[in-house]
């Protein structure tokens, strides 16, 4: 696999940023990451690579625990509560645990990696998230041989989550990913962005994101990660499989049966700007394209 490419070292004024944030969340300053993933896709235009504004992040949200509207997950979760919180662990493995998010926070070393978020309705922006591979936290139990996927489900509160309140989805939100897929080290445990804590109209306070697939895949609010040996029904699955299919790759060549994906639009964008071509896995496709040999990706879309 080839070796992912990281970022020279940061600025001085970044790096403080950065010490200020980990310290906030319960990491030690002499554990602060000096390096930044960067996504890959060097065939990018500059104009796309440019890193979209916090203010777009945070507001533009598909999250419809909170609504259905993009500027819904902005306006309903402002008060949504993150503390405490803990995550099991659990399902094909020989010790199932619990751990809080203090632990995570003292456990793993969260750095910047800039990825292109890509939504299967036709937009995209470019995210510097705060994260760490979930690879690490996998790390933490011992999976059995009966362990091939790995199943995501989201926090289930509707008294504090509107959207929940109605069965657009059917709640609580679950995700998946194969095995390999999980272990990669593109896929991210997100715990902030923008040198910031994680907003809660984000995912906050832990959410999952996978860097060459459709955003959907990339579950918020994560409570659960089970080890399972059958293949999980994801949310979108279960709504509607014929627009949804597990892998969710960004494929230009397999149109949403509403949407082409051959072109995207660039949030922050002058609204008159042209759309750009989409990239094959998202522009990660020299990293991941081997997890997909002799995989048929039309039928396995």
């Amino acid at each position: 696999m080839k070796k992912i490419k990281y970022s020279e070292i940061t600025p001085e004024k970044i790096y403080n940023n950065r010490r200020s944030f980990i310290k906030s969340i319960g990491i030690g300053a002499s554990s602060v990451a000096m390096t930044s993933l960067t996504f890959a896709g060097n065939a990018l235009s500059e104009e796309k690579n440019k890193n979209t504004s916090y203010k777009d992040i945070t507001t533009y949200n598909n999250y419809y625990e909170f609504g259905t509207s993009k500027s819904d997950p902005y306006i309903n979760s402002q008060n949504f509560k993150t503390k405490p919180w803990s995550i099991s662990i659990e399902g094909e493995i020989e010790n199932p645990i619990n751990i809080s998010m203090e632990e995570i926070s003292e456990m793993f070393v969260s750095e910047e990696r800039i990825y292109r978020l890509r939504c299967v309705e036709g937009w995209s922006m470019v995210i510097p998230w705060m994260g760490f591979s979930l690879s690490k936290l996998l790390s933490k139990v011992t999976l059995t041989s009966k362990a091939k996927y790995v199943e995501f489900e989201s926090v289930y509160d509707p008294d504090q989550m509107k959207g929940q309140r109605y069965p657009v989805l059917n709640w609580p939100y679950k995700e998946g990913l194969r095995i390999d897929e999980a272990l990669h080290p593109l896929t991210t445990v997100v715990t902030g962005l923008y040198n910031k804590k994680l907003p809660n109209q984000n995912g906050a306070p832990l959410r999952i994101f996978v860097p060459w697939k459709y955003g959907f895949k990339s579950a918020k609010a994560i409570v659960k990660i089970k080890l399972v040996e059958k293949m999980p029904t994801s949310s979108w699955m279960w709504a509607s499989p014929r627009e949804y299919g597990f892998y969710s790759n960004v494929n230009p060549n397999v149109d949403h049966p509403r949407w082409s994906q051959a072109t995207e639009r660039v949030i922050g964008n002058d609204i008159f700007a042209p759309r750009v071509k989409t990239l094959m896995f998202n522009g990660y496709e020299e990293e991941v394209a081997s997890l997909y040999t002799g995989m048929n990706l039309k039928r396995y879309f």
